[in-house]
């Protein structure tokens, strides 16, 4: 008996953070921590920031030194995210591109996520990355992110607007141009004028008028009307050669 394997569906910000490199500094939130060292002894799992203001809107990042619930505490990774400060101010919905940073203070360029765009509901107030560093990357020396036990993240937040204007298209506003052929003997004989049977189109009720031989006012060229029934108004007169 063959066995399928289960493959685990992970949460969207079970990720890594895809990283850049950069000179310029966060543009909006920018926070030095001291004594990074010191949040595991003291048991401090989550860290929040003061506010910032982007967009018209406030944030905070929240970071996890040892490591969210979505990827565990003993995972060896530092959880960042960027969250609405206060979600009772929420529309429908916030639509915003950000970036992380973390400082080096060795080559002195920030370390960026790449920008990225999310959904903030009332819901879902919190986006980032479960994996945004090692912590054995993060706190090696060499690597440049700790230095004298101090670190420093950034953020950057561009709120997208909704500027474009909603558009809705139907089948049914389609106009589908109705065509009828008429195959007509003895062309030579026909009574003067010919008249085709009853058709419906566009919910009205038609008929084609042939002069074959032509009316008064164009005795030398063959006439042809559309008619609609019902009204003796001639809606569309053609006149052939």
């Amino acid at each position: 008996m063959s066995v399928t394997p289960v493959i685990p569906v992970l949460p969207e910000d079970h990720e890594f953070s895809r990283m850049e490199s950069r000179e310029a500094p966060p543009t909006h939130f920018v926070i030095k921590i001291e004594s990074f060292s010191l949040f595991e002894p003291c048991g401090i799992d989550k860290y929040e920031t003061e506010e910032f203001a982007a967009g018209e809107y406030n944030w905070k990042l929240v970071i996890y030194p040892n490591g969210d619930n979505i990827v565990g505490k003993d995972s060896g990774y530092v959880s960042v995210y960027l969250a609405m400060a206060d979600k009772s101010c929420l529309p429908v919905e916030v639509n915003a591109n950000f970036s992380i940073f973390l400082y080096n203070h060795i080559s002195g360029k920030y370390l960026s996520s790449l920008g990225r765009t999310r959904r903030f509901l009332g819901m879902k107030s919190r986006w980032g990355f479960s994996k945004f560093m090692s912590k054995e990357s993060l706190k090696d020396p060499s690597n440049g992110y700790v230095v004298d036990d101090n670190c420093v993240f950034g953020a950057e937040v561009f709120v997208v607007k909704k500027q474009a204007v909603p558009k809705c298209f139907s089948l049914k506003d389609i106009y589908i141009p109705f065509k009828r052929d008429w195959k007509i003997p003895n062309f030579s004989k026909l009574g003067n004028p010919w008249e085709s049977e009853e058709f419906t189109a566009g919910g009205q009720k038609w008929k084609i008028r042939l002069y074959s031989k032509g009316r008064e006012e164009a005795a030398s060229h063959i006439s042809i009307f559309l008619q609609r029934l019902g009204s003796e108004r001639v809606q569309k007169p053609i006149t052939c050669l």
